[in-house]
């Protein structure tokens, strides 16, 4: 993930739109065909995809100039003009500088977004066969922290299940309204342009087609983001669960002895739920990034200042954190040790009986909505 949002990433997906819109604008005689020959063969040869290329100082002309549009068409229009003068001028020719940020943005995120859903299937696929292998062991449910009535374990991974795949499909349907492409111009009318172009642009980088530019419509991408938080959130829950379940005094659930992990700089005898630790500070710090991208909504005019600047960072991170807790908690799932003598014992303990047929009965009912929607 963090190689999805790296700056090297970015360099190719910027160059992947210049590319593809001379390609698209040669199709429909926009510019000649020589032309953007010309440049499609410069983005994708050297120095731009060359392993010296010096992305630092790229970096640094961007962040002077305010945007990378500017700094890197600057070195496409030379490296063309080199051969081409003429050439050189039909470099990002009828495009703005949002144009590619935005776009550039939605490649990295549709990259970012198939490594999210590959990691939360797997882990959905750990939960599943938790609840269905525990569907009829007793253990205590907890109200407000405190003992409650009989539950099965199977049930409460059956939660945790039906949580993670509510979030994903909510994910999945916030990513197919918010990778979309971003081509509209200087204010967004295709001044030089056309929709054709627009439609040809889409469909060679895989993008879905936008009725009209959105520069300053971001519900896609806050969209995008609060689904990122949430399904940070619904791995959180299962983290916060399985730390409370190892606690000493309950001893129910802890995390897979794996060498190196999860022990203590000082106490040779601790057994720390790393991997929850991870998650969980994961699920704290995204909802402040998804409320950061859900105060720039309200965009100015055609083209904002500051809001959607704000957003790539700020959602690079958002995918960065729930990538990191879905990985982290996919370990702990997948070798969980659960002891179900000491939940056994914690119920008796308790003292509200073991009857948790009806909880076996949800289990059932859980698995089976998880597995029709799959």
């Amino acid at each position: 993930m963090l190689a999805a949002f790296g700056d090297e990433a970015l360099l190719r997906a910027a160059l992947a739109f210049e590319a593809a819109l001379a390609r698209a604008e040669a199709d429909e005689q926009l510019i000649p065909a020589e032309a953007a020959a010309l440049i499609i063969e410069t983005c994708n040869s050297a120095p731009f995809n060359s392993a010296s290329y010096d992305i630092a100082q790229l970096a640094a002309d961007s962040a002077h100039a305010g945007t990378l549009a500017i700094a890197l068409v600057h070195r496409l229009r030379a490296a063309v003009g080199a051969r081409d003068a003429a050439a050189a001028a039909l470099v990002h020719h009828g495009a703005t500088s949002q144009d590619l940020a935005d776009t550039a943005l939605m490649l990295q995120a549709k990259t970012g977004a198939q490594l999210i859903v590959a990691e939360t299937r797997a882990l959905a696929q750990g939960l599943e066969g938790l609840a269905q292998a525990y569907a009829h062991t007793p253990a205590l449910g907890r109200t407000l922290l405190q003992p409650a009535l009989p539950i099965t374990f199977g049930l409460r991974a059956a939660n945790w299940l039906l949580g993670i795949d509510a979030a994903l499909r909510r994910f999945e349907h916030e990513c197919a309204a918010a990778l979309v492409l971003q081509l509209g111009g200087a204010t967004g009318t295709l001044r030089g342009l056309s929709f054709t172009v627009v439609e040809r642009v889409a469909a060679q980088l895989e993008l879905a087609v936008p009725p009209v530019p959105w520069f300053a419509r971001r519900d896609g991408i806050a969209g995008l983001a609060t689904a990122l938080a949430i399904l940070t959130g619904a791995t959180g829950k299962i983290a916060r669960d399985v730390s409370l379940l190892a606690q000493a005094e309950v001893a129910e659930t802890f995390e897979p002895r794996i060498e190196g992990r999860g022990g203590s700089s000082t106490m040779a005898h601790k057994r720390n739920p790393t991997g929850c630790q991870v998650a969980l500070s994961a699920a704290l710090r995204a909802p402040g990034l998804a409320a950061s991208i859900l105060a720039g909504l309200p965009q100015e005019h055609e083209r904002g200042v500051g809001g959607w600047q704000a957003e790539a960072p700020s959602l690079a991170t958002l995918f960065e954190l729930a990538h990191g807790a879905l990985c982290a908690m996919r370990a702990v799932i997948d070798g969980l040790d659960v002891d179900a003598t000491a939940m056994h014992r914690n119920l008796q303990s308790a003292d509200v009986g073991e009857d948790a047929a009806q909880s076996a009965a949800q289990v059932a009912r859980a698995l089976d909505h998880y597995r029709r929607g799959r």
